[in-house]
């Protein structure tokens, strides 16, 4: 059985400013591009954004059979944060390692229910680096921002 492979990536013009996510979904030989953009955002929330959106689009699959979800990403904050730093921000309230409260909390509770039940497992990428899926995103992610900027 194929894996499920998704390579994500989010960007802005400004942190915060105008920006976008990207998400490239591949199974077997089908590849599914997904973008989107917000006026005013951060890069934080775009990564975060272009990870949910790709989850959300998984269901074109529910006749198919796969033997798990590979998801690429950029972005350190994403990969650890659902990885590594989330069972402690729910045992201590959502709050982070200093107390204060988690930054992008909805989007990280949206995450959280997507993966319930998922067999992910989570990989970092090097950005702007040799990884043609990745470059796509970015290419697209900002193709989206100037999108964005001539409105």
């Amino acid at each position: 059985m194929p894996k499920l492979k998704i390579y994500t990536d989010g960007g802005c013009s400004g942190n915060p400013g105008p920006g976008a996510w990207a998400a490239l979904l591949l199974y077997d030989a089908e590849k599914i591009k997904l973008s989107g953009s917000d006026t005013y955002t951060t890069n934080n929330r775009m990564e975060l954004t272009a990870v949910i959106n790709a989850l959300k689009q998984i269901s074109f699959l529910k006749t198919k059979e796969y033997s798990g979800i590979e998801i690429y990403t950029d972005s350190q904050y994403v990969q650890k944060g659902i990885s590594q730093w989330i069972q402690n921000w729910l045992k201590k309230g959502w709050r982070n390692s200093a107390g204060q409260p988690v930054k992008n909390k909805q989007l990280w509770q949206e995450l959280l229910t997507l993966t319930k039940n998922q067999p992910i497992t989570w990989h970092w990428v090097k950005g702007h680096a040799d990884n043609q899926y990745n470059n796509a995103c970015d290419k697209c992610v900002q193709q989206e921002i100037a999108k964005l900027k001539q409105q």
